[in-house]
């Protein structure tokens, strides 16, 4: 990393993983070698977060408190948590938020009665997929993680407000000069096998195929465009996290790698990173889909 990228602030880098706790050793006991590969991408993609340094991390949870007309955002100074309801316990970590940042946030969306903020807590506790990716976060800064966190819930509102809200965060965490790295945890469909615990439908295929070309090329106006029936049948559970993602990099020229896609388990694990650049207005998908309408 060069002195300019490390000097730089606002979202320096973004990453899409998968947040199936059998990629956890502990929990896995064995089970995890089938889907070794993820576990490959899921490391690098790790490191690519951990070596960019950053203040804060923002992780977009489908798992975290969530309700349907608003985006909740963890309130408080810390929080921990485990993974004991998988049969390891064992697996704990503890967290400090970036309350600043969640306040400005939370003002921002205030004056412009955007429905986002740190109202409503249910679940403190760190979700199974927020504690996935900071296990991997955790191994690569050596046991110590050297940054705060952001985590963010999903919503039932559409595609469009999940974009507006990572430009909002995009906007607090530059206003801030905090260097952030974004996580976009979420699976793919769940109906990839026959033998897998859901079962098969064809849109699941369907739909990772798709979205697996689109996070490769970076290509957010297509995953903005995502038809809503795909992604139901297709049993997602990532779609508004990457959704968020995006919009945390509107207007910015960006250069994606797909590093793996696996579906031996019967839900599809995608692992992608991204790496902002110059500004790009050809790249502001959501003025451009409100200018379409």
């Amino acid at each position: 990393m060069t002195s300019n990228e490390m000097n730089a602030t606002g979202i320096v880098n973004a990453v899409v993983v998968p947040h199936p706790p059998l990629i956890v050793p502990a929990v896995g006991r064995g089970q995890e070698a089938q889907i070794t590969p993820t576990t490959v991408a899921y490391e690098k993609a790790a490191r690519f977060v951990v070596d960019a340094k950053p203040d804060t991390v923002i992780v977009l949870s489908p798992h975290a408190t969530m309700y349907g007309d608003y985006f909740h955002i963890s309130p408080g100074a810390e929080a921990s948590g485990d993974l004991r309801q998988f049969g390891a316990g064992q697996v704990r970590l503890r967290v400090t938020y970036d309350q600043e940042l969640a306040r400005h946030i939370g003002d921002a969306a205030d004056r412009t009665g955007f429905p986002a903020g740190t109202q409503g807590e249910r679940a403190p506790a760190l979700d199974h997929a927020t504690m996935v990716p900071l296990y991997f976060l955790n191994e690569a800064a050596r046991g110590t993680l050297p940054f705060k966190l952001l985590r963010v819930g999903l919503s039932g509102l559409s595609y469009a407000m999940h974009y507006g809200l990572g430009q909002m965060m995009a906007d607090a965490v530059a206003a801030l000069g905090r260097r952030a790295c974004v996580v976009a945890s979420g699976d793919l469909s769940h109906y990839l096998q026959p033998s897998g615990p859901y079962g098969f439908r064809k849109e699941g295929p369907v739909y990772d195929q798709k979205v697996m070309d689109i996070l490769g090329r970076a290509a957010f106006d297509e995953l903005l465009a995502l038809p809503e029936d795909l992604c139901e049948q297709a049993g997602e559970c990532g779609q508004r996290s990457f959704v968020i993602m995006a919009g945390c990099l509107d207007g910015r020229a960006v250069q994606a790698q797909a590093l793996s896609y696996q579906d031996v388990t019967g839900v599809g694990y995608g692992v992608c990173l991204f790496t902002p650049g110059a500004r790009d207005d050809a790249r502001q998908f959501l003025k451009k889909q409100e200018g379409n309408t």
